[in-house]
């Protein structure tokens, strides 16, 4: 029994030393960030759209504005909008209050009328009659909004254009880097895309519109940029 224990006492210090040999030294690297972009004309547009009633009942408030709305629904369908291009995004009914100043100084709100906006965000595929559906909104009622926002239905290949040039950007730093250090530049073990792809996309916006006039309003498209980073991790290999 007295031989045994010294040799299971030896494997089991062996154990630590086995362990640490086969352990793999930390390869070194270099990392980098590329970022790319890429421009495409826009296809579509989204606006958003209000009616605000004021009224001394909210009944009457509301029933203005349900007016003015669907005269609006009606115009924009005629002017070759389609149902799943309009949607009903937002409806407040708010009391409007005065404060009056009290005989013992003091102030308690008082409701003097209501006021109802309901709002709409259109979807215009046809960018050439964005003026025409703004026009014609305020024309029956619309007298807040106004937010415009261009868009793509499919980015997809601009995108994948900005992609392509993210990466080349941080290939060219690494490479940079490697020259300068005076290393080598091995292969790539880990490819990221660091920040997603942000397309536009419609925001709240509130402004006053006044009435429209006989000729459509003017717009100007232009471009939308769509904006990518990667991260690449490089091996550093023999110079």
């Amino acid at each position: 029994m007295r031989k045994i224990v010294p040799l299971a006492l030896a494997a089991v210090l062996a154990l630590p030393l086995a362990a640490a040999a086969q352990e793999t030294p930390p390869v070194p690297r270099i990392v980098v960030a590329g970022e790319g972009e890429a421009t495409v004309r826009p296809d579509m547009a989204w606006l958003t759209l209000s009616v605000m009633r004021e009224a001394d009942t909210a009944r009457a408030a509301l029933d203005d504005a349900n007016e003015a709305v669907a005269g609006v629904i009606a115009a924009l369908k005629q002017a070759g909008i389609e149902d799943r291009d309009l949607q009903t995004s937002g409806l407040s009914i708010d009391p409007r209050y005065v404060y009056p100043q009290n005989n013992d100084g003091t102030q308690q709100p008082k409701i003097v009328g209501y006021q109802v906006t309901n709002t709409l965000s259109v979807r215009v595929r046809d960018l050439a009659k964005v003026g025409e559906v703004i026009d014609k909104a305020v024309t029956l009622g619309v007298n807040q909004g106004g937010n415009i926002v261009f868009d793509n239905h499919d980015p997809k290949q601009v995108v994948a254009e900005a992609r392509k040039r993210a990466v080349a950007d941080a290939a060219y730093k690494a490479r940079t880097l490697a020259e300068a250090a005076g290393v080598g530049l091995g292969k790539v073990i880990e490819i990221a895309e660091s920040s997603p792809v942000n397309p536009p996309v419609p925001m709240p916006k509130v402004m006053r519109m006044e009435a429209a006039s006989d000729a459509a309003v003017p717009i100007e498209a232009g471009e939308n940029t769509y904006r990518i980073q990667v991260r690449i991790t490089y091996e550093i290999g023999q110079p």
